[in-house]
């Protein structure tokens, strides 16, 4: 690929790439393919075979394993004794086996791993796994000479709030995406193991060398430019306008037999973007120069991000021109996939993001994704109130908990916790982000306050967030939401229960249901930003 001009005008055309790209995906037929055509044609049986429903929810009801993930902390351990109650089968991960065997029991699933160090989460740790609670966190103590209500001199001790809080969770998030993927119905196309084989059909490049064209490109595997050091494929090449040209992709070979993805509602990437504007293409038949169904995406420079195509938004087009009256995508059968990069959009319309020369995509994996108008949450991540607050203008810093006003003084603990935060929310997956106010060891039973925005304070129990964390697992009314919750009993009142005679829990349901997706407390940093 080295040594193409992305400027335009005319080149030398690659007669041996043009001849090797049709060769790739058109194949000269063999003897036995010839005869069963024939034997095809004299009596009219379809050479083809049927295309294979892709599989929806890998699990049947009944078999879900719940990773809980700082399952020795004061709200994780408590995750899993609420879990094992319920009879749900639970694997811990933690650090330490040994507290882990005197906390939680001889007859729980443990692992041990430290999430700051991705070569210490295997594989294995993650196989089964239907959904995680994240209760990791930083951890912060007193320094020697603290007063006793620990109001003052707060210290982090052990990793860092940006290993714990961000890479911690991005490494958990880049094991278990594919898990909780499968686990929520999504079937994968493509995707690459742990060493960096690629998962699924064989694809070749197909660029504008096919009309003359200089540009190129392919599809290449690296072992460290995925999420977390693992292993990523990469589309790249040069792109270039040279001879009227403009545009690169890679193919798929024709996918035999074709998928039945009729049960799903579209195609989602996981891509670390690059700022521009890419294609998707669909088709339906196995020829080579035939109409395809095609949606554009644009992509977050430097970021990780899932992008969601419903197949409702594949449009019909042949050679950038769209085809009224063709007929609707045929989901039921799926030929091939094609990703591209072109200097064109439809019907002469120009990319508006589109910058000839050197480009990278990295993706990790390509999978349609279910009909589930209502999905359970996957990931529940416990965070904290007061996340969007160090930065927020006008904030009486003095009326805040401690965390807040020692932002930076604790490494911007808030910081990275919103950061985190962030990487859950953007993983693709359906989640459910609670933040509670400050944690006590007050038993489960007290009034609460859901709240979102980021505003309130206040306390509550490490139980009752345990609680509220397991109940998320089962509510749709909980996906793609993120909360705050406290006590409605003053930080000075004590709150107890008589152990003969506890107060019944709250149901949580009206408040899940009464939640709105979308609002994080970002909001009003990002008003700040836009005066």
């Amino acid at each position: 690929m080295a040594g193409q001009s992305p400027q335009g005008g005319r080149q030398p055309w690659d007669l041996g790439r043009f001849a090797r790209t049709v060769l790739f995906f058109n194949e000269p037929p063999s003897l036995d393919s010839l005869l069963t055509s024939l034997v095809s044609a004299l009596t009219g049986a379809s050479s083809s075979p049927a295309p294979v429903a892709a599989a929806g929810r890998a699990r049947q009801e009944g078999e879900q394993l719940v990773l809980v993930v700082g399952a020795t902390g004061g709200v994780g351990r408590r995750v899993v004794e609420q879990l094992r109650a319920q009879g749900v089968p639970v694997r811990a991960l933690v650090r330490n086996l040994e507290k882990a065997r005197r906390l939680l029991g001889e007859d729980v699933d443990v692992v041990a791993a430290d999430v700051t160090q991705m070569a210490t989460l295997q594989p294995a740790f993650f196989r089964g796994v239907t959904a995680v609670v994240n209760a990791c966190a930083v951890t912060v103590g007193p320094k020697e000479g603290d007063t006793a209500d620990r109001q003052k001199y707060y210290q982090i001790i052990g990793n860092t709030p940006e290993a714990v809080e961000c890479t911690g969770v991005a490494n958990l998030l880049a094991r278990l995406r594919p898990q909780l993927a499968t686990a929520a119905g999504c079937h994968t196309i493509f995707s690459l193991t742990d060493s960096g084989e690629p998962v699924g059909a064989l694809w070749g490049a197909l660029d504008d060398v096919v009309m003359g064209g200089v540009s190129e490109s392919a599809l290449q595997y690296d072992k460290m430019a995925g999420e977390g050091g693992l292993p990523a494929a990469l589309f790249r090449g040069v792109v270039s306008t040279a001879n009227s040209g403009g545009f690169v992709s890679v193919r798929t070979k024709n996918l035999a037999p074709a998928l039945d993805l009729s049960a799903h509602e579209g195609l989602e990437v996981r891509v670390r973007g690059d700022g521009q504007r890419y294609k998707l293409i669909v088709r339906t038949t196995a020829a080579w120069d035939a109409l395809g169904y095609t949606a554009s995406f644009d992509t977050l420079a430097g970021a990780w991000h899932t992008v969601r195509l419903p197949f409702s938004s594949f449009a019909p087009v042949f050679r950038a021109r769209t085809v009224p009256g063709a007929p609707p995508l045929d989901t039921s059968n799926v030929a091939s996939l094609q990703l591209m990069l072109s200097k064109f959009e439809y019907d002469g319309r120009l990319n508006p993001s589109f910058t000839p020369g050197p480009f990278t995509l990295p993706l990790t994996s390509i999978a349609a994704y279910p009909l589930d108008p209502l999905p359970l949450p996957r990931i529940v991540h416990v965070g904290s109130a007061g996340v969007t607050r160090p930065k927020r203008p006008g904030l009486d810093l003095s009326r805040q908990p401690p965390a807040v006003r020692m932002n930076d003084e604790l490494g911007g603990i808030l910081t990275w916790k919103l950061r985190g935060e962030d990487l859950v929310r953007g993983s693709g997956l359906p989640f459910t982000v609670v933040r509670p106010c400050a944690l006590t060891e007050e038993p489960v039973g007290a009034p609460l306050l859901f709240d979102q925005g980021d505003n309130i304070t206040g306390k509550i129990g490490r139980a009752e967030v345990a609680r509220i964390c397991v109940a998320a697992l089962s509510s749709p009314a909980a996906a793609n939401k993120t909360f705050e919750v406290k006590s409605t009993v003053p930080f000075s009142e004590p709150f107890t229960v008589d152990p003969n005679d506890p107060p019944m829990p709250c149901d949580t349901e009206p408040f899940f249901a009464a939640l709105q997706p979308g609002i994080t407390g970002k909001e009003l940093l990002e008003e700040d930003a836009a005066v």
